[in-house]
């Protein structure tokens, strides 16, 4: 259960941001339900989670095991929750997504998805990247997927921080 109610949709100042989301989104998830306690906020986040997630030019199965990944070293289940079916429409194989959780250990993961994962993994658990790290990636991507890459995985350690500390969860009853 999370921490806070979750927001009204019908409350008159979320409405038509909540129709918007369903229009982009399919349906008014947790995650945005909670955010419509703001406005503001929830519509700032859509803007950018869409640039994210729709307007970019990473590969959507790459994109999607990076957030499973962060996912993972969060502890956020939602998040994988979501992005999941997501991974599998978008290209991944069932089989990687399964073993993300030791991706270092598996042979189903290209040189570049490696470099990419090692590039999640330092961000994420370290902040600041290692040289060699970088390097690695930078060699598999050019500046506008460097740029796209960084952003997105700062974007999902957004988002995974903001369900835990909220205690957001797929199951919990609106």
């Amino acid at each position: 259960m999370a921490r806070i109610s979750y927001g009204d949709p019908a409350a008159p100042e979320a409405r038509a941001l909540v129709e918007r989301i369903v229009a982009e989104r399919g349906s008014l998830l947790h995650l945005y339900q909670m955010l419509i306690h703001s406005p503001p906020v929830a519509e700032g986040w859509l803007a950018f989670l869409t640039a994210i997630r729709h307007k970019g030019v990473l590969p959507g199965a790459l994109r999607e095991l990076v957030i499973i990944r962060i996912a993972l070293l969060n502890n956020a289940p939602y998040e994988a929750d979501q992005h999941v079916p997501i991974a599998l429409r978008e290209g991944a194989t069932k089989a990687q997504v399964d073993a993300l959780a030791d991706w270092q250990d598996s042979a189903l993961f290209s040189p570049r998805e490696r470099a990419v994962l090692g590039y999640v993994d330092a961000m994420t658990r370290q902040i600041q990247v290692p040289p060699e790290v970088f390097a690695a990636v930078r060699d598999v991507c050019d500046d506008r997927e460097l740029v796209e890459l960084t952003a997105t995985i700062g974007a999902y350690n957004m988002v995974s921080r903001f369900l835990e500390a909220l205690e957001i969860h797929s199951y919990d009853p609106r």
